[in-house]
Order: structure tokens, then C-alpha cells, then sequence
């Protein structure tokens, strides 16, 4: 999936991304997730980060969140 087209979340309740694994899923773990897709996709955190919040603005526009 592009980078493009990519969103992250921590929407799972009982799977939460090491190293927190075997405690309930919490939001504020969502930097895991895109510190993984940034590995994964040969790129910064920062990079991911700000697409993806870009991305989540195009595909929500009420949100208020302005990219």
C-alpha cells in the first residue's frame, strides 16, 4: 500500500504492539505502528507521521485536522 493511501491505528483491544503486548491496546501506542510502516517502508517516523495525518485530514474533512 502507498504511503499515500495508508492510515495508522492501535484499533485492536488485546493486541498492542510490543513492547507492550499482553496489556490492553491504548491510543497513545499508535507511534509503534508507524515507527513499524517507517521500517517497513525504508522511510522517517516523521515522514509517516505526517503523511498518514495528512491522509486521515483528505479522507475526513469534518474532522477540523487541517494538513
Amino acid at each position: 500500500v502507498p504511503l499515500e493511501r495508508m492510515l495508522v491505528e492501535t484499533d485492536s483491544p488485546y493486541l498492542a504492539p510490543i513492547p507492550h503486548r499482553g496489556k490492553p491496546n491504548r491510543p497513545a501506542w499508535v507511534v509503534h505502528v508507524a515507527r513499524t510502516v517507517a521500517a517497513l517502508k525504508d522511510v522517517s517516523v516523521e515522514q509517516v507521521m505526517e503523511q498518514t495525518s495528512a491522509n486521515f485530514a483528505r479522507l475526513f474533512p469534518r474532522s477540523g485536522l487541517q494538513r
